[in-house]
C-alpha cells in the first residue's frame, strides 16, 4: 500500500537530488580555480561585463603634451579616451622616437558595438611623448570576450620590434602581439587556454626570447618562445608551492640571456591575513628548469575596503629590471605590521642574483605613511629609475614619486612628485588624487634618456578613473 512520504524525507530527497546535480560543478570550480567574483575580492580586477553604447561619445582630440622643463618634468597629461574608465596602463618607448601605451577600457569603447569592459587600447605618440594620436583597439577580434591586464615591451636588440600580452576571454586566454612597424599593425595568437582564470601576465623579451609569466591561482607559470613568439613551451615556476596564492611583478633579461622574474607567494587567500613572500626566480637554460631566492616577506596586506577594493590590492609586490651592465635592480612594498601601512624598499645584484644588497628604504615620507604600487627601469650601466605611489599628503591623498640614480642606486636624486594637479576631476585635488585607479603603474626610458611614465588616479578602486602620463629627465 503506497503511503505518503513525510515531509522531512520529501526535502531530503530534494537536498539529496540538489547535491548529486552540484558535485559535478563544484569539481569543475575546483579544477579551474578561483572563479571571477573570487579575483574581484582578491582585488587584481574590476567589474565587466558588455561595455555601454558609445553611439554619442565625443570625437577624439590627439593630446599634446606640455614642454618639458630642464631639467625636469612636465605636468601630468590625461591620456585615453575621455568617456569610460582607463585602467592598469603598461608603457614602453623604442628607440625611434615612438612611445607606446596599452590599457584596458572600461566602461564605454567609442566605435565598438558589441565590445566587452574591458577592451584593450593602444596610443601611440611618434615624437617622444610631445603628441598622441586618437587611441585604437589593437586586437578587435579579442575585443568581444574582454581583455585584461596590459603588457607591452620593446626588444632592447634592434631597439623597435614590440611584444605585447595580455588576458583574453574571460581571463583564460594568454594572448601575445608581435609588431614590426611601429605598432601600426599586430600579429596576435594565443600562448595557452587554461580555461580557467589566470592573472598578472609579466612579459620580457630580448631578440628571439620571449617570456610570459603569470599567475593561475598558487601556480606562477613560465611561457618561453626562442623563436620570436612563433611557438612556445610551459612550465612550472614554482612546482612544489603550497602558497595561499601568487602572483608575477616584474621581469627582465639580462644581456647574457639569464632571465628573472619577481612574484609574490601569499601564504593566505581570500582575507587580508598571512605573510607575503617576495620572491625572484632565475633561468639559465630557457625556462627549461628555475631557481628561487626569497628576497623578504612582508606582513598581510593593508585593509582598503572603504574604497571598494580587495584583500591583495595593497598588498606586497616587487618589480624587477636589469641595467646594459647586467645588474639587477628590485623594488618593493612591504610591512612589518599586520594589515599595517608599508615601506618602499631597493635592493640589487651584481652577481645575476646569486646575494642581493641589503634592502634601502628610498623615500623620505613620515613613517606610518601608507606606500604602494612600485615601478622600475634601468638603461646604461648604473643608470636606473623608480617610482612608486604614497599618502603622505594631508588628508591621506597620493601622489607619485619618482627618483633615479647614475651610479646603481649609491646615491639617489631628491624625490619629485609626478602628479600634478589638474581641475575638472573630481578625484584630484591641490594636494594629490584620492586613489590609485589599478594596482601596478609603469616606466620606461627613450633613445633620449627621457623617462617616460603613465600611472592610474581616481576616486576608489572601481570608478570614476582615467589614466595620465609624464615625461621628464
Amino acid at each position: 500500500m503506497y503511503a505518503p512520504a513525510r515531509p522531512q524525507q520529501f526535502w531530503l530527497s530534494v537536498l539529496v537530488l540538489l547535491a548529486l546535480l552540484l558535485l559535478p560543478l563544484l569539481a569543475l570550480q575546483a579544477e579551474r580555480g578561483r572563479d571571477f567574483f573570487e579575483e574581484e575580492e582578491a582585488g587584481h580586477g574590476k567589474l565587466s561585463g558588455p561595455a555601454q553604447p558609445s553611439l554619442n561619445a565625443p570625437a577624439y582630440q590627439p593630446v599634446r603634451v606640455p614642454p618639458l622643463a630642464a631639467p625636469g618634468f612636465a605636468p601630468q597629461t590625461r591620456l585615453g579616451y575621455t568617456v569610460g574608465d582607463q585602467w592598469e596602463p603598461a608603457i614602453a618607448a623604442d628607440r625611434f622616437g615612438h612611445t607606446y601605451i596599452l590599457y584596458p577600457q572600461y566602461g564605454t569603447v567609442p566605435n565598438c558595438g558589441n565590445c566587452y569592459s574591458p577592451t584593450m587600447i593602444l596610443q601611440i605618440s611618434n615624437d617622444h611623448g610631445a603628441t598622441w594620436a586618437a587611441p585604437t583597439m589593437i586586437y578587435p577580434a579579442g575585443s568581444t570576450t574582454g581583455e585584461w591586464d596590459a603588457q607591452i615591451v620593446v626588444d632592447p636588440v634592434d631597439g623597435r620590434t614590440l611584444y605585447s600580452s595580455w588576458l583574453q576571454n574571460g581571463k583564460s586566454d594568454i594572448a601575445f602581439g608581435k609588431s614590426t612597424d611601429f605598432g601600426a599593425t599586430w600579429a596576435v595568437s594565443i600562448v595557452d587556454s587554461t580555461n580557467a582564470g589566470t592573472d598578472k601576465p609579466i612579459i620580457a623579451a630580448r631578440g628571439q626570447d620571449i617570456y610570459i609569466v603569470y599567475n593561475h591561482s598558487q601556480t606562477v607559470y613560465s611561457a618561453a618562445s626562442h623563436d620570436g613568439g612563433a611557438t612556445w613551451t610551459e612550465v612550472k615556476i614554482n612546482a612544489n608551492g603550497k602558497l595561499g596564492w601568487s602572483l608575477a611583478g616584474g621581469g627582465t633579461i639580462t644581456p647574457n640571456g639569464n632571465v628573472f622574474f619577481s612574484w609574490a607567494g601569499y601564504e593566505g587567500n581570500g582575507g587580508a591575513k598571512g605573510k607575503v613572500n617576495l620572491y625572484v626566480s632565475k633561468s639559465t637554460d630557457g625556462s627549461a628548469t628555475w631557481t628561487t631566492k626569497l628576497i623578504d616577506v612582508s606582513s598581510s596586506p593593508p585593509d582598503c575596503s572603504a574604497y571598494q577594493c580587495g584583500w591583495a590590492f595593497l598588498g606586497a609586490q616587487m618589480v624587477l629590471t636589469s641595467d646594459a651592465a647586467g645588474t639587477l635592480y628590485g623594488l618593493w612594498n612591504a610591512g612589518t605590521v599586520d594589515k599595517g601601512p608599508e615601506r618602499i624598499y631597493f635592493a640589487k645584484s651584481a652577481d645575476g642574483g646569486n646575494t642581493w644588497s641589503a634592502k634601502a628604504d628610498v623615500s623620505s615620507a613620515p613613517a606610518g605613511t601608507a606606500h604602494a604600487f612600485p615601478a622600475i627601469v634601468a638603461g646604461a650601466a648604473g643608470d636606473v629609475r623608480l617610482g612608486w605611489m604614497d599618502a603622505r599628503a594631508a588628508g591621506a591623498l597620493w601622489n607619485v614619486y619618482y627618483r633615479s640614480s647614475a651610479n646603481g642606486g649609491a646615491s639617489w636624486s631628491a624625490e619629485t612628485n609626478l602628479s600634478t594637479y589638474v581641475a575638472g576631476y573630481t578625484y584630484i585635488q591641490s594636494g594629490g588624487y584620492s586613489y590609485p585607479f589599478g594596482d601596478y603603474f609603469e616606466m620606461d626610458i627613450d633613445e633620449q634618456g627621457t623617462t617616460h611614465a603613465v600611472w592610474g588616479e581616481g576616486l576608489n578602486y572601481q570608478t570614476p578613473g582615467s589614466i595620465w602620463y609624464a615625461r621628464g629627465k
